[in-house]
Formats: C-alpha cells, structure tokens, sequence
C-alpha cells in the first residue's frame, strides 16, 4: 500500500522494518487503512459459493468462543461488523469483510472463519467446517496469511495443534494472535506468549512474530493493524 511520496512499507511487515521510521511508516499505514470503511460483502457455506477474490485476504481462525468476531470488530473500529455471539459454535460459514480503497491505495479482505473445536456442535456439521475450511486454506491463492486466535487465558488445545499441522499440510502461512490479553497477569502473559513463540517456530508455515491483543482494551490493536497494512494490495485487475 503506497501514497505518492509516502515511504515504501517493508514487505515483511514489523518484522522487517529496519527502524523506528519504518516502524512509524505501518503503523500510520495501519491506521489509514482501517480508518475506511469496512463492510460485510459475502458469506459462503460452500466451497462453490466462494467470491472471486476482490484483493488480499487475510482470514481469522480458532476456536470457537475466542474472540474472532470481537476482533475483527476492534480492528476496523465498528462495533457491530461481525456479529459477536455468546454460544460457542453460532458462525457456521465465512464471512468476507472488504476495506476497499481509493486509487494508489491498497484494500484487504478479512475472512471470518468458522470456529472448531466446539464439543457440542454435531459431528456432521463440524466434519463440513473442517472439510470447507481446508479446502478454502489451500485453494484461495488471494489469500495471504491466517490469523490464528488463541486464548491468552487458557493453554493451547489439541484441536490448535491440529489446526496448525493443517495449516503445514496446506502451506498456507499462519500467524498467532493472542486474544482477551486483558484478564491475564502480565507473568502469565509473558509465559504464554513464550509458549505461542515455540508453537510458531515448530512449525512450516508459522509466522515468527506473535502479537498480543484485547479487543475489550485495545491492547495490540494498532500493532495488528500495523501487521496488516503491509499485506494489502491492489484489487485485481
């Protein structure tokens, strides 16, 4: 994403910013991009109902009850974009969200994906999840990274760890986000974000770089977005 004059963003977002201009630079970037207006454009069920791809995309993953909707909400600061629910299991399709820009600015694309690991969903309903979500992961060549949601409160679960292996097996690049940083001690924080580091180098497709975030606070939202502005791109043409 690029502005006349403005300086070229790194490619490879806070990891690669070689100083605090730079740093500076995504940020201002982040801020700019989910300063527009974000809308809902598409939900699909089905691996044929997909939307052409209209830019970048960067999908939200995890289980269910993490705090996918409340994210993608602090993000685009619109309370009411994703609909946030208190029953575990309730987003049963993806939901393409779209920042479109002006020309010469980039756009994205957020996916909210359906969660897992809900115990009490039926067995066939979480075997479509499962099938429609691989099958998204490795056939959508517009999509770019997937934001993997954790629980900061709570340790990593069997289905994360499967969750992560499909991910390898798609070779789809996936990055750990920290949710609800909020209601834990910063001790435990640290302990956690340590253990989600680990995680991500023991993995192929595992993005180094973990970012701690509340939606309820605010902690780390400006980080994410920072993360996200060097991902968006051009709208197809």
């Amino acid at each position: 994403m690029s502005t006349p004059g403005a300086r070229t963003l790194p490619a490879g977002g806070l990891l690669e910013a070689r100083d605090e201009a730079e740093r500076a630079a995504l940020v201002e970037a982040g801020r700019r991009l989910f300063a527009r207006p974000c809308r809902f454009f598409f939900a699909a069920q089905r691996l044929d109902q997909l939307p052409p791809p209209r830019g970048p995309e960067v999908a939200f993953c995890g289980r269910s009850n993490v705090g996918k909707s409340s994210l993608v909400n602090a993000l685009t600061g619109q309370a009411t974009l994703a609909r946030v629910s208190n029953t575990p299991g309730r987003t049963r399709q993806l939901n393409f969200f779209e920042i479109e820009g002006p020309p010469g600015e980039g756009r994205l694309v957020l996916v909210d994906m359906p969660g897992y690991g809900y115990a009490q969903a039926p067995k066939d309903i979480k075997a479509d999840w499962q099938g429609l979500m691989f099958d998204f992961l490795r056939g959508r060549p517009s999509l770019r990274r997937v934001l993997l949601l954790l629980d900061a409160r709570i340790e990593t679960k069997p289905s994360d760890r499967a969750v992560m292996d499909l991910l390898d097996r798609a070779a789809v690049a996936f990055q750990i986000v920290l949710t609800k940083a909020d209601a834990v001690r910063s001790a435990a924080l640290a302990r956690r974000v340590r253990e989600a580091e680990t995680l991500a180098r023991s993995h192929t497709a595992g993005h180094p770089l973990v970012i701690v975030t509340s939606s309820r606070s605010g902690e780390g939202i400006e980080t994410l977005r920072a993360e996200l502005a060097a991902l968006a791109g051009p709208a197809p043409g």
